[in-house]
């Protein structure tokens, strides 16, 4: 059995992401690209530690992002009682108490 995933076209509008599973994440990656600069570059492989160095610069951006993200609030990141996306109309059946109706109110 595949899983149908609704698509509504307005996706970008009301994407969602674990902005606080990212943060954590990316302040994961920094600890780690720091810590590889820093190796690398007490243990003299200065490509590396620029490669280490590059790597921390990015992760660093990342984590400025997630937090800013975070900040904005709830209009940027919708809480749970926010649906995804807009309902489809014109499609499909409803159910109104135990009785199916489609879209235009006829019993199916």
């Amino acid at each position: 059995m595949s899983m149908h995933f609704i698509r509504t076209g307005d996706e970008p509008l009301h994407a969602r992401s674990p902005l606080r599973m990212r943060c954590w994440l990316a302040a994961w990656g920094l600890v780690w690209t720091l810590g590889g600069t820093v190796a690398f570059a007490v243990a003299g492989r200065p490509g590396w530690a620029a490669a280490c160095a590059v790597l921390t610069a990015v992760t660093l951006t990342d984590l400025v992002l997630v937090i800013r993200h975070i900040r904005q609030g709830p209009h940027y990141q919708p809480g749970r009682d926010v649906p995804p996306y807009a309902p489809v109309r014109g499609r499909g059946r409803w159910t109104a108490g135990n009785r199916e109706r489609d879209v235009r109110g006829h019993r199916g």
